[in-house]
């Protein structure tokens, strides 16, 4: 395996940094190789700098495992944003404001962002077979722990990254319908089987969230026969799917105020919360367009003109619905 200047043989592993060019900044990587040949496992952390609990678990993945753990390869990136981490701004990159998982499939003559993500796709996602993207939410988001796959790309891809998705013990999955902008999106735009693990939020991270994201991604790698020895099947609880969500952002500046928790359940055309202004005064209710659970929300007190404010799963028409290979028990609500 070779990365810009990084080569690994078989049986060896290796970590240095990898160039973003156009750009002062190198991304961390680690890259290890198994003596035996096999698939190409890209785990990702930190494209939004301010989610921790992925970027400590990658951390310490890639400290943990070595070549004689691994068929195939393996490549793990630590941060990806390092400009927005070394300035501790809310997850977007510090030179242009702008949001990584915007940007895919990049530029390499555009704004730093842009050339973030060129680098990423034509160093990374080109040896890639497979990906897992860790996040959290961003620096003011809570958020109940779910995973995304996308929807709308080929049936081999769609039903690979359901099934990594179904390894992880989030309890909720997420379709995506989109194909473009986010990394995960665009990888499985490209044919690579990608998903998206939610985990922790408003700038926290703890070690039961990391061991958390540890083992689910030591699952997957075990399913996809890249971690040798592994417990590869469906973790005990079921998930419950969403194929539409609905993200609701702020219309304008305000204190916010939320009606729910990270996590509750709701019926169609209850309120979710408000934005008042500096005296208390109520400027904008944002009410339910379905039922449905609350996914992440603003933790913060501020919530800022067409940034993020509550995202929902949409329960589906005919109620819960569970992936069907999913053993274990059923959540119920009221």
């Amino acid at each position: 395996m070779r990365l810009q200047n990084i080569e690994v043989n078989a049986g060896g592993k290796k970590s240095g940094y990898l160039k973003v060019p156009g750009t002062p900044y190198e991304i961390p990587v680690t890259v290890i190789c198994g003596a035996e040949e096999g698939e190409t496992a890209l785990i990702t952390a930190g494209i939004h700098n301010a989610e921790y609990v992925g970027i400590q678990a990658a951390i310490e993945l890639q400290n943990e495992l070595q070549p004689e753990d691994i068929k195939g390869t393996l490549v793990i990136v630590p941060l990806v944003n390092v400009s927005g981490f070394q300035r501790r701004t809310m997850s977007v990159v510090w030179e242009d404001n702008k949001n990584l998982n915007r940007e895919f499939s990049g530029d390499a003559n555009g704004s730093t962002a842009s050339r973030f993500c060129y680098m990423i796709e034509k160093d990374l996602l080109s040896i890639a077979d497979y990906y897992i993207d860790l996040h959290s939410g961003d620096g003011y988001e809570k958020l109940d722990s779910y995973t995304y796959y996308v929807g709308p790309v080929e049936p081999r891809v769609r039903e690979k990254s359901f099934e990594m998705a179904c390894r992880v013990s989030t309890g909720y999955l997420v379709e995506s319908q989109s194909t473009s902008g986010g990394a995960y999106n665009y990888a499985a735009s490209l044919g690579i089987p990608s998903i998206l693990m939610e985990r922790g939020g408003c700038g926290l991270w703890s070690r039961h969230e990391v061991d958390q994201d540890k083992e689910d991604v030591r699952r997957i790698l075990a399913y996809l026969h890249i971690l040798k020895d592994g417990d590869g099947s469906h973790p005990e609880e079921k998930h419950l799917i969403f194929r539409e969500a609905v993200y609701e952002n702020a219309p304008l500046h305000g204190c916010w105020y939320p009606s729910f928790h990270i996590g509750d359940f709701f019926k169609e055309g209850e309120l979710l919360g408000e934005i008042r202004d500096y005296f208390g005064k109520t400027l904008h209710q944002c009410y339910a367009k379905a039922d449905g659970k609350i996914l992440d929300q603003t933790g913060s007190l501020s919530v800022v003109q067409d940034g993020p404010m509550v995202a929902y799963g949409v329960m589906p028409e005919e109620g819960h619905q569970y992936c069907d290979e999913c053993e274990g028990h059923t959540h119920h609500h009221e």
